[in-house]
Parts: structure tokens; sequence; C-alpha cells
């Protein structure tokens, strides 16, 4: 009766997980695309800059013939669609097409916004957008879901071959951007390029998560005391490693483990207290998987 009171509960828990995590995936679709659809017509568009990606492409098309950049944003992202669903995953190309439907229509509902929001400061809408935008799409890649076009081509790099989303979109958009400086000019470019650096910073940023990783190495003569206080009261990890000194040839215990930036600090008073001569080397990660460590999206 027990047991089967616990599976009941299980299976509850279960289904209540399943039905959420679509609500909050939509939700954060609306939330991300409405923050980007803010950046483009709040401060792109009124300022001429041209943007990169599909995005951008429609938008120079609007610039050309004055037709609805949502629109054109639709028109151009579904051959890209029915191609790349054959080369990500059945879900993240899913919601992907839902964020992409929902960004064509947020372009064009936000249309006159620029009006509420006027600086006359060029330089400044142009960081702001952004940072919107950066955020949008940020906050988009963190829960497996892009805007479709070239963020397709963006995860497949990713998942292939480990490059930086943001440092993809860069490099793509840097050949769209030199493409739209020939019809509109180097100035609307140069401050478009500043844009689109500092979103794909952002972009990169919210992705990897703000406090970040580090590895950790320590050589000391008294390893599994350092170890079990590391699991002890930083609640992480610890592996052993075998070493050798090149100088005295003495056989040693390499101290390995990951641990977030918040806790270096304390780590390092861990250290001082039980071995002051230990000898220990802090690196930056920039993706970590496994136990402890929640998932960055793609």
């Amino acid at each position: 009766m027990l047991l089967a009171k616990k599976a009941r509960a299980r299976q509850v828990r279960v289904g209540v997980k399943d039905f959420a995590e679509p609500l909050s995936k939509l939700g954060i679709i609306f939330i991300a695309n409405f923050i980007c659809a803010i950046g483009f017509n709040a401060f792109f568009i009124p300022n001429q800059l041209l943007s990169g990606g599909v995005v951008g492409l429609a938008i120079m098309t609007h610039y050309l013939t004055d037709l609805p950049t949502g629109l054109i944003t639709l028109f151009i992202n579904v051959p890209i669609f029915i191609i790349g669903s054959k080369l990500v995953d059945k879900k993240f190309a899913f919601y992907s097409f839902l964020s992409m439907l929902t960004l064509s229509f947020l372009l064009e509902a936000t249309r006159g916004i620029h009006q509420y929001i006027q600086t006359g400061d060029m330089l400044i809408e142009t960081i702001f957008g952004g940072v919107l935008i950066g955020l949008g799409m940020g906050l988009l890649f963190r829960n497996r879901v892009s805007q479709g076009g070239t963020d397709i081509i963006a995860a497949i790099m990713k998942k292939k071959y480990n490059i930086g989303i943001g440092t993809v979109l860069l490099t793509v958009n840097v050949l769209i951007l030199g493409i739209s400086s020939l019809l509109f000019g180097l100035r609307p470019a140069m401050y478009t390029l500043i844009a689109l650096y500092i979103s794909y910073q952002i972009v990169d940023k919210v992705q990897q998560g703000f406090d970040t990783k580090k590895t950790v190495i320590i050589v000391s003569s008294r390893p599994q005391e350092l170890a079990d206080a590391i699991i002890q009261k930083l609640h992480r990890g610890a592996t052993f490693l075998n070493g050798e000194g090149a100088y005295n040839k003495d056989n040693k215990k390499i101290i390995y483990c990951t641990i977030m930036s918040t806790q270096v600090s304390k780590l390092k008073s861990i250290v001082d207290e039980i071995d002051i001569d230990a000898f220990i080397t802090i690196n930056d990660v920039n993706e970590v998987k496994g136990r402890g460590f929640k998932s960055i999206g793609i």
C-alpha cells in the first residue's frame, strides 16, 4: 500500500513537471522576444541601424521596400527552419519555430514604440538596443530556444564544435554588415557593429550564467585533509590525480575540483588553514556538465 502511494505521488510530480515545463518555456519565449522587439523597434530601426542575421536582412528589405519587418522575417525564416530542423533536435526546432512566429508578431505589434522612448542620442540608443537584444536572445538560448535563422547555425556550431553562440553570431553578422554597409553607408554599419558586439557579449553572459565556474588544482602535503574540507565545507566533489615532483621525484596526490566563482575566497581560506605552503592554480571554465551543476541550455 505504501509503495503504491509513493508511486502515485511520483507520477503526480512527473505529471506536474511535464505540464509546467512547456508553460514556462512559452512564457520565456514571449518575454524574451518582447524584449528583442523593443530593442529593434525602439532603438535599431528608428536610428537606421542594420542588425544582422535574418532580422537584419528583414530590416534591410524594410528600408528598401517599406514592407513590414515581421512579415519579411517570417518569409525568410521558413525555408531555413525546413533545412535546419534536420540538423538539430526536434524539441529545440519546435520551440524555436514558435519563438520565430512570436518575434514576427511582436515586431509588428511594437512598431510605433519609438515615439515613447526618444533620447536624441544615437550612441546611447545603440548601446541600449544592443543590451536589450542580447538579453532577450540570451534568455532564449539559456532555455534551449532560438529565433531561427542564423541562431540555428549558431546552435549547430555550439553542439558540434563547442564554439560560443555569441562568437558564431558575431562572425556571421559581420559578413552581413559588410554587405549592408555597401547599401546604406559605413556610419550606420559602424554603430550597428558596436550594438552587436555588446549584444553578443550579453548573450554569452546570460547563456553561461554570471556566476562562472572555476577549476582548481592543488598540490599539497596534506591532500586528504584538504579534500575532506572541500567536500564538507564547500559541498563540492574532489578528485585525486597521481603526480610526481620533477625535481625531487616525490610521489604526490594532486587535488582537482570545480567550484563556483563565489566559492573561491572560501576555498583559499580552507587551504591557508590546512596547508599554507600548498601550491594552487585557479582557472575559468566556460561550461560544466554533471552532477551538482546546472545545464546552461544550448
